[in-house]
Protein backbone atom coordinates (compact mmCIF):
# COMPACT_ATOMS: atom_id res chain seq x y z
CA UNK A 1 0.00 0.00 0.00
CA UNK A 2 1.53 3.20 -0.93
CA UNK A 3 2.86 5.45 2.02
CA UNK A 4 0.00 8.03 0.95
CA UNK A 5 -2.93 5.77 1.26
CA UNK A 6 -1.35 4.37 4.22
CA UNK A 7 -1.78 7.15 6.34
CA UNK A 8 -5.02 8.18 5.02
CA UNK A 9 -6.58 4.60 6.04
CA UNK A 10 -4.89 5.27 9.86
CA UNK A 11 -5.93 8.52 10.39
CA UNK A 12 -9.84 7.38 9.44
CA UNK A 13 -9.04 4.44 12.11
CA UNK A 14 -8.63 6.97 14.96
CA UNK A 15 -11.84 8.76 16.82
CA UNK A 16 -12.84 11.53 15.68
CA UNK A 17 -16.08 14.00 16.15
CA UNK A 18 -16.90 16.50 13.28
CA UNK A 19 -18.90 18.97 15.37
CA UNK A 20 -21.07 21.30 12.83
CA UNK A 21 -23.62 23.85 13.35
CA UNK A 22 -26.69 22.79 11.60
CA UNK A 23 -28.34 26.20 11.27
CA UNK A 24 -24.91 27.47 9.56
CA UNK A 25 -24.86 27.71 5.66
CA UNK A 26 -22.69 25.35 3.15
CA UNK A 27 -19.07 26.48 2.89
CA UNK A 28 -19.52 29.19 0.05
CA UNK A 29 -15.82 29.24 -0.19
CA UNK A 30 -15.26 25.68 -1.71
CA UNK A 31 -17.30 24.27 -4.62
CA UNK A 32 -17.91 20.72 -3.06
CA UNK A 33 -19.27 19.51 -6.50
CA UNK A 34 -15.45 19.94 -7.49
CA UNK A 35 -14.33 18.35 -4.47
CA UNK A 36 -16.00 15.39 -5.53
CA UNK A 37 -13.93 14.77 -8.23
CA UNK A 38 -15.88 14.48 -12.11
CA UNK A 39 -16.70 10.66 -11.85
CA UNK A 40 -20.08 9.84 -11.35
CA UNK A 41 -20.73 7.03 -8.40
CA UNK A 42 -21.21 6.01 -5.16
CA UNK A 43 -19.47 7.93 -2.66
CA UNK A 44 -16.67 6.22 -1.07
CA UNK A 45 -15.60 7.44 2.85
CA UNK A 46 -13.07 10.35 2.02
CA UNK A 47 -16.10 11.52 -0.62
CA UNK A 48 -18.64 11.77 2.24
CA UNK A 49 -15.74 13.08 4.50
CA UNK A 50 -15.76 16.25 1.90
CA UNK A 51 -19.86 16.24 1.99
CA UNK A 52 -19.02 16.33 6.16
CA UNK A 53 -16.74 18.81 5.73
CA UNK A 54 -18.72 21.17 3.61
CA UNK A 55 -21.81 20.86 5.55
CA UNK A 56 -23.53 18.96 3.31
CA UNK A 57 -24.36 16.65 6.06
CA UNK A 58 -25.22 17.94 9.28
CA UNK A 59 -25.50 16.63 13.30
CA UNK A 60 -26.02 19.02 16.27
CA UNK A 61 -23.73 17.22 18.34
CA UNK A 62 -21.31 16.45 14.93
CA UNK A 63 -21.06 13.08 13.18
CA UNK A 64 -18.92 10.30 14.43
CA UNK A 65 -16.20 9.00 12.54
CA UNK A 66 -17.28 5.63 13.90
CA UNK A 67 -20.82 6.26 11.63
CA UNK A 68 -18.47 6.12 8.33
CA UNK A 69 -18.38 3.05 6.68
CA UNK A 70 -16.47 2.19 3.65
CA UNK A 71 -19.22 3.83 0.85
CA UNK A 72 -21.84 4.88 3.43
CA UNK A 73 -22.97 6.91 6.76
CA UNK A 74 -24.43 4.92 9.56
CA UNK A 75 -27.52 6.81 10.80
CA UNK A 76 -28.39 7.64 14.61
CA UNK A 77 -31.93 7.95 16.10
CA UNK A 78 -32.80 11.16 17.53
CA UNK A 79 -34.51 11.94 21.21
CA UNK A 80 -38.03 10.77 21.02
CA UNK A 81 -39.94 8.35 18.64
CA UNK A 82 -43.30 8.56 17.43
CA UNK A 83 -46.00 5.69 17.82
CA UNK A 84 -47.81 6.00 14.40
CA UNK A 85 -51.35 4.26 13.42
CA UNK A 86 -49.91 3.36 9.96
CA UNK A 87 -46.89 3.22 7.83
CA UNK A 88 -47.30 6.65 5.54
CA UNK A 89 -45.91 8.66 3.17
CA UNK A 90 -45.83 12.41 3.25
CA UNK A 91 -46.24 13.32 -0.78
CA UNK A 92 -46.21 16.18 -2.30
CA UNK A 93 -45.41 19.58 -0.69
CA UNK A 94 -46.12 17.73 2.58
CA UNK A 95 -43.53 17.77 5.80
CA UNK A 96 -43.45 14.46 7.78
CA UNK A 97 -44.15 16.58 10.91
CA UNK A 98 -47.72 17.54 9.47
CA UNK A 99 -48.67 14.12 9.02
CA UNK A 100 -47.66 13.45 12.74
CA UNK A 101 -49.46 15.94 13.70
CA UNK A 102 -52.36 13.78 12.04
CA UNK A 103 -51.79 10.23 13.03
CA UNK A 104 -49.08 9.99 15.87
CA UNK A 105 -50.78 8.10 18.82
CA UNK A 106 -48.03 9.07 21.10
CA UNK A 107 -44.23 10.82 21.98
CA UNK A 108 -41.97 8.18 23.59
CA UNK A 109 -38.49 9.55 24.92
CA UNK A 110 -35.63 7.39 23.46
CA UNK A 111 -32.92 9.30 25.66
CA UNK A 112 -32.74 6.83 28.22
CA UNK A 113 -34.15 3.88 25.57
CA UNK A 114 -37.49 1.96 25.27
CA UNK A 115 -38.55 -1.14 23.85
CA UNK A 116 -40.49 -0.75 20.64
CA UNK A 117 -43.10 -2.96 20.46
CA UNK A 118 -43.13 -5.71 17.48
CA UNK A 119 -46.27 -5.19 15.25
CA UNK A 120 -46.39 -1.56 16.35
CA UNK A 121 -45.28 1.51 13.61
CA UNK A 122 -42.90 4.43 14.58
CA UNK A 123 -41.14 7.34 12.72
CA UNK A 124 -38.37 8.51 14.39
CA UNK A 125 -36.59 11.80 13.83
CA UNK A 126 -32.95 11.05 12.79
CA UNK A 127 -30.15 13.10 14.45
CA UNK A 128 -28.64 13.94 10.63
CA UNK A 129 -29.52 16.54 8.24
CA UNK A 130 -29.04 17.10 4.98
CA UNK A 131 -28.21 19.82 2.07
CA UNK A 132 -27.33 18.07 -0.83
CA UNK A 133 -26.03 19.89 -4.09
CA UNK A 134 -28.53 19.09 -7.13
CA UNK A 135 -25.95 16.56 -8.24
CA UNK A 136 -25.74 14.23 -5.53
CA UNK A 137 -28.71 12.17 -4.51
CA UNK A 138 -29.14 9.33 -1.77
CA UNK A 139 -30.51 5.42 -1.12
CA UNK A 140 -30.98 4.16 2.60
CA UNK A 141 -30.96 0.27 3.51
CA UNK A 142 -31.10 -0.78 6.96
CA UNK A 143 -28.28 -2.03 8.39
CA UNK A 144 -27.27 -5.77 8.24
CA UNK A 145 -28.09 -6.58 11.76
CA UNK A 146 -31.48 -4.47 11.61
CA UNK A 147 -32.73 -6.76 8.63
CA UNK A 148 -31.25 -9.97 10.37
CA UNK A 149 -33.85 -9.38 13.73
CA UNK A 150 -36.53 -8.55 11.17
CA UNK A 151 -36.96 -5.18 11.74
CA UNK A 152 -38.35 -3.72 8.93
CA UNK A 153 -36.82 -0.08 8.46
CA UNK A 154 -37.33 2.97 5.89
CA UNK A 155 -36.21 6.38 5.26
CA UNK A 156 -38.69 9.53 4.96
CA UNK A 157 -37.79 12.38 3.87
CA UNK A 158 -40.21 16.09 3.33
CA UNK A 159 -41.93 15.68 0.20
CA UNK A 160 -41.45 12.30 -1.02
CA UNK A 161 -43.38 9.78 -2.47
CA UNK A 162 -41.03 6.71 -1.65
CA UNK A 163 -39.36 5.19 0.95
CA UNK A 164 -35.18 4.99 1.28
CA UNK A 165 -34.99 7.86 -1.94
CA UNK A 166 -33.59 11.25 -1.23
CA UNK A 167 -33.24 13.56 -4.64
CA UNK A 168 -30.82 15.74 -5.60
CA UNK A 169 -30.87 19.00 -4.06
CA UNK A 170 -32.35 17.57 -0.86
CA UNK A 171 -32.72 19.92 2.11
CA UNK A 172 -34.27 18.97 5.36
CA UNK A 173 -34.71 16.34 7.97
CA UNK A 174 -34.53 12.56 8.19
CA UNK A 175 -36.91 10.48 9.82
CA UNK A 176 -36.55 6.61 10.05
CA UNK A 177 -40.10 4.60 10.10
CA UNK A 178 -39.39 1.56 12.23
CA UNK A 179 -41.57 -1.69 12.76
CA UNK A 180 -40.38 -4.28 14.32
CA UNK A 181 -41.74 -7.87 12.80
CA UNK A 182 -40.80 -10.63 14.82
CA UNK A 183 -38.79 -9.63 17.94
CA UNK A 184 -39.56 -6.73 20.09
CA UNK A 185 -36.43 -4.64 20.29
CA UNK A 186 -34.95 -2.19 22.98
CA UNK A 187 -33.63 1.08 21.62
CA UNK A 188 -32.18 4.64 22.49
CA UNK A 189 -31.08 7.96 21.04
CA UNK A 190 -28.14 7.21 19.21
CA UNK A 191 -29.49 3.96 17.93
CA UNK A 192 -28.13 2.88 13.96
CA UNK A 193 -30.41 0.90 12.44
CA UNK A 194 -30.36 1.84 8.90
CA UNK A 195 -27.44 3.72 6.84
CA UNK A 196 -27.62 6.31 3.97
CA UNK A 197 -25.12 5.95 1.00
CA UNK A 198 -24.43 8.86 -1.57
CA UNK A 199 -24.66 9.14 -5.54
CA UNK A 200 -22.99 11.92 -7.66
CA UNK A 201 -24.49 12.69 -11.06
CA UNK A 202 -22.44 13.98 -13.82
CA UNK A 203 -24.23 16.87 -15.82
CA UNK A 204 -25.30 14.62 -18.67
CA UNK A 205 -27.20 12.24 -16.29
CA UNK A 206 -30.72 12.27 -14.35
CA UNK A 207 -31.74 10.45 -11.22
CA UNK A 208 -33.92 8.19 -13.20
CA UNK A 209 -31.37 6.74 -15.19
CA UNK A 210 -29.95 3.08 -14.56
CA UNK A 211 -26.69 3.14 -12.60
CA UNK A 212 -26.03 -0.31 -12.30
CA UNK A 213 -23.26 -2.42 -14.29
CA UNK A 214 -25.14 -4.44 -17.43
CA UNK A 215 -24.66 -7.98 -17.56
CA UNK A 216 -21.75 -7.90 -19.84
CA UNK A 217 -19.53 -5.32 -17.35
CA UNK A 218 -20.18 -8.64 -14.89
CA UNK A 219 -18.83 -10.96 -16.35
CA UNK A 220 -15.90 -8.29 -17.26
CA UNK A 221 -15.56 -7.79 -13.44
CA UNK A 222 -15.49 -11.54 -13.03
CA UNK A 223 -12.87 -12.33 -15.27
CA UNK A 224 -10.56 -9.38 -13.32
CA UNK A 225 -11.82 -9.80 -10.05
CA UNK A 226 -13.91 -13.27 -9.28
CA UNK A 227 -17.65 -12.17 -8.19
CA UNK A 228 -18.31 -15.66 -6.60
CA UNK A 229 -16.66 -18.85 -5.99
CA UNK A 230 -17.48 -21.05 -8.84
CA UNK A 231 -19.73 -19.63 -12.46
CA UNK A 232 -20.81 -16.86 -12.41
CA UNK A 233 -24.86 -16.11 -13.63
CA UNK A 234 -25.94 -13.52 -14.43
CA UNK A 235 -29.55 -12.38 -15.38
CA UNK A 236 -30.28 -8.33 -14.60
CA UNK A 237 -27.55 -8.96 -12.49
CA UNK A 238 -25.58 -11.52 -10.45
CA UNK A 239 -28.41 -14.35 -9.71
CA UNK A 240 -27.93 -15.30 -6.31
CA UNK A 241 -29.44 -19.34 -5.20
CA UNK A 242 -30.35 -21.04 -1.36
CA UNK A 243 -28.07 -23.38 0.23
CA UNK A 244 -30.16 -26.23 1.39
CA UNK A 245 -27.65 -28.58 2.16
CA UNK A 246 -24.96 -29.42 4.69
CA UNK A 247 -21.86 -27.63 4.48
CA UNK A 248 -18.50 -29.12 5.65
CA UNK A 249 -20.42 -31.82 7.79
CA UNK A 250 -22.77 -28.81 9.93
CA UNK A 251 -26.51 -30.11 9.11
CA UNK A 252 -27.81 -26.67 10.50
CA UNK A 253 -28.92 -24.87 7.25
CA UNK A 254 -31.10 -22.01 8.24
CA UNK A 255 -32.87 -20.40 11.60
CA UNK A 256 -36.70 -19.84 12.18
CA UNK A 257 -37.72 -17.13 14.36
CA UNK A 258 -39.28 -17.94 17.62
CA UNK A 259 -41.87 -15.74 18.55
CA UNK A 260 -43.31 -14.34 21.88
CA UNK A 261 -39.48 -14.09 22.80
CA UNK A 262 -37.90 -11.79 25.05
CA UNK A 263 -36.85 -8.11 23.79
CA UNK A 264 -33.49 -7.84 21.92
CA UNK A 265 -31.44 -4.45 22.71
CA UNK A 266 -29.99 -3.47 19.36
CA UNK A 267 -26.70 -2.10 21.06
CA UNK A 268 -25.98 -5.21 23.03
CA UNK A 269 -23.77 -7.24 21.00
CA UNK A 270 -24.04 -11.26 22.05
CA UNK A 271 -26.22 -10.94 24.70
CA UNK A 272 -28.83 -13.04 23.90
CA UNK A 273 -28.86 -17.02 23.32
CA UNK A 274 -29.75 -18.11 20.24
CA UNK A 275 -31.74 -20.99 21.74
CA UNK A 276 -34.03 -18.94 23.01
CA UNK A 277 -35.04 -16.85 20.24
CA UNK A 278 -34.31 -19.46 17.31
CA UNK A 279 -34.98 -22.93 15.99
CA UNK A 280 -32.48 -24.15 14.22
CA UNK A 281 -33.18 -25.69 10.76
CA UNK A 282 -31.65 -29.11 9.83
CA UNK A 283 -30.92 -30.18 6.30
CA UNK A 284 -33.23 -32.49 4.81
CA UNK A 285 -32.18 -35.52 2.12
CA UNK A 286 -34.50 -33.93 -0.29
CA UNK A 287 -32.71 -30.81 -0.16
CA UNK A 288 -36.60 -29.01 0.08
CA UNK A 289 -37.84 -26.33 2.92
CA UNK A 290 -41.09 -25.41 2.97
CA UNK A 291 -41.86 -21.65 3.94
CA UNK A 292 -44.49 -21.32 6.69
CA UNK A 293 -46.76 -18.10 5.84
CA UNK A 294 -45.93 -15.02 7.69
CA UNK A 295 -42.86 -16.86 9.55
CA UNK A 296 -39.56 -15.09 9.38
CA UNK A 297 -35.95 -17.13 8.57
CA UNK A 298 -32.26 -16.98 7.95
CA UNK A 299 -31.13 -18.74 5.37
CA UNK A 300 -27.44 -18.66 3.53
CA UNK A 301 -26.51 -18.63 -0.21
CA UNK A 302 -24.52 -21.36 -2.12
CA UNK A 303 -22.60 -18.92 -3.43
CA UNK A 304 -19.19 -17.29 -2.30
CA UNK A 305 -19.97 -13.14 -2.80
CA UNK A 306 -16.40 -10.63 -3.41
CA UNK A 307 -17.00 -6.83 -3.92
CA UNK A 308 -14.17 -5.96 -5.62
CA UNK A 309 -12.68 -2.28 -4.21
CA UNK A 310 -14.44 0.27 -7.20
CA UNK A 311 -17.96 -1.36 -6.58
CA UNK A 312 -21.09 -1.45 -4.13
CA UNK A 313 -23.74 -4.63 -4.28
CA UNK A 314 -26.73 -4.54 -3.84
CA UNK A 315 -29.63 -7.65 -2.64
CA UNK A 316 -32.59 -7.24 -4.69
CA UNK A 317 -35.86 -9.88 -4.76
CA UNK A 318 -36.57 -11.90 -7.41
CA UNK A 319 -39.09 -11.64 -10.11
CA UNK A 320 -42.43 -12.09 -7.85
CA UNK A 321 -44.00 -14.12 -10.26
CA UNK A 322 -40.61 -16.82 -9.53
CA UNK A 323 -42.09 -17.14 -5.65
CA UNK A 324 -44.68 -15.72 -3.08
CA UNK A 325 -41.88 -14.54 -0.89
CA UNK A 326 -39.32 -11.86 -0.20
CA UNK A 327 -36.01 -11.62 0.34
CA UNK A 328 -33.37 -9.80 1.30
CA UNK A 329 -34.23 -6.40 4.06
CA UNK A 330 -30.62 -5.45 4.39
CA UNK A 331 -29.64 -5.06 1.01
CA UNK A 332 -26.85 -3.23 1.15
CA UNK A 333 -22.55 -4.63 0.40
CA UNK A 334 -19.68 -2.51 1.19
CA UNK A 335 -16.50 -2.47 -1.27
CA UNK A 336 -14.23 -5.39 0.26
CA UNK A 337 -17.32 -7.68 1.26
CA UNK A 338 -15.68 -11.26 0.98
CA UNK A 339 -12.97 -9.51 -1.04
CA UNK A 340 -9.41 -10.75 -0.71
CA UNK A 341 -6.91 -9.91 -3.49
CA UNK A 342 -5.90 -13.82 -4.34
CA UNK A 343 -9.53 -14.12 -4.72
CA UNK A 344 -10.21 -15.94 -1.49
CA UNK A 345 -12.90 -18.23 -0.13
CA UNK A 346 -15.46 -14.92 0.12
CA UNK A 347 -18.40 -14.45 2.14
CA UNK A 348 -21.62 -16.07 1.61
CA UNK A 349 -25.26 -14.00 1.47
CA UNK A 350 -27.22 -14.16 4.36
CA UNK A 351 -30.94 -14.38 3.26
CA UNK A 352 -33.70 -12.70 5.12
CA UNK A 353 -36.96 -14.70 3.93
CA UNK A 354 -40.51 -14.39 4.68
CA UNK A 355 -43.30 -16.15 3.03
CA UNK A 356 -46.13 -14.00 2.14
CA UNK A 357 -49.83 -15.70 2.25
CA UNK A 358 -49.16 -19.20 1.22
CA UNK A 359 -46.99 -21.97 2.42
CA UNK A 360 -43.99 -21.70 -0.28
CA UNK A 361 -41.18 -24.67 -1.16
CA UNK A 362 -37.50 -24.13 -2.07
CA UNK A 363 -35.55 -26.53 -3.51
CA UNK A 364 -31.72 -26.41 -2.66
CA UNK A 365 -30.33 -24.24 -5.63
CA UNK A 366 -33.33 -22.62 -6.22
CA UNK A 367 -32.70 -18.47 -7.62
CA UNK A 368 -33.61 -16.44 -4.73
CA UNK A 369 -32.55 -13.21 -5.34
CA UNK A 370 -30.37 -11.10 -7.38
CA UNK A 371 -26.72 -8.63 -6.45
CA UNK A 372 -26.82 -5.95 -8.57
CA UNK A 373 -23.63 -3.70 -8.69
CA UNK A 374 -22.73 0.11 -9.16
CA UNK A 375 -19.81 1.98 -9.79
CA UNK A 376 -18.18 3.78 -6.92
CA UNK A 377 -16.87 7.83 -7.90
CA UNK A 378 -13.08 6.45 -6.73
CA UNK A 379 -11.99 3.13 -4.34
CA UNK A 380 -12.70 3.49 -0.69
CA UNK A 381 -9.54 4.64 1.56
CA UNK A 382 -10.73 1.60 3.68
CA UNK A 383 -12.34 -2.16 3.08
CA UNK A 384 -14.91 -3.57 4.54
CA UNK A 385 -12.97 -6.40 7.01
CA UNK A 386 -9.96 -4.46 7.10
CA UNK A 387 -11.21 -3.27 10.84
CA UNK A 388 -12.65 -5.08 14.08
CA UNK A 389 -15.43 -3.78 13.05
CA UNK A 390 -16.41 -5.91 10.63
CA UNK A 391 -19.25 -7.88 12.14
CA UNK A 392 -19.97 -10.25 8.60
CA UNK A 393 -16.73 -10.84 6.80
CA UNK A 394 -16.22 -14.32 5.71
CA UNK A 395 -19.23 -15.50 7.27
CA UNK A 396 -21.15 -18.46 6.59
CA UNK A 397 -25.24 -19.10 8.12
CA UNK A 398 -24.98 -15.89 10.37
CA UNK A 399 -27.25 -14.95 12.74
CA UNK A 400 -27.11 -11.11 13.91
CA UNK A 401 -24.05 -9.90 16.42
CA UNK A 402 -26.82 -9.92 19.25
CA UNK A 403 -26.24 -14.00 19.55
CA UNK A 404 -24.33 -16.25 21.33
CA UNK A 405 -24.52 -19.96 21.13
Amino acid sequence: MPATLRALVMASKRPHLFTQNRSAPPDPLASVVTDLGARSGILPQQKIRVLIQRRRILAGDGIDDAQIQPASLDLRLGKCAYRVRASFLPGPNKAVTDQLAEFKLNKIDLQEGAVLECGCVYVVPLQEYLDLPDSISAMANPKSSTGRLDVFTRLITDNSEVFDRVSGGYKGELYAEISPRTFSVKARTGSKLNQIRFRKRTSGQTERISFKLSDRQLKDLHKKYKLVDGDINVRDGLLIRVNLKSVNGDNIIGYRAQRYTDIVDVDEIGACRISEYWEPIYAREDGRLILDPHQFYILASREKVHVPPEVVAEMVPIDPMMGEFRVHYAGFFDPGFGFSPDNGPGSRAVLEVRSHEVPFILQDGQIIGRLVYEQLNEPPEQLYGEDFGSSYQGQGLKLSKHFRD
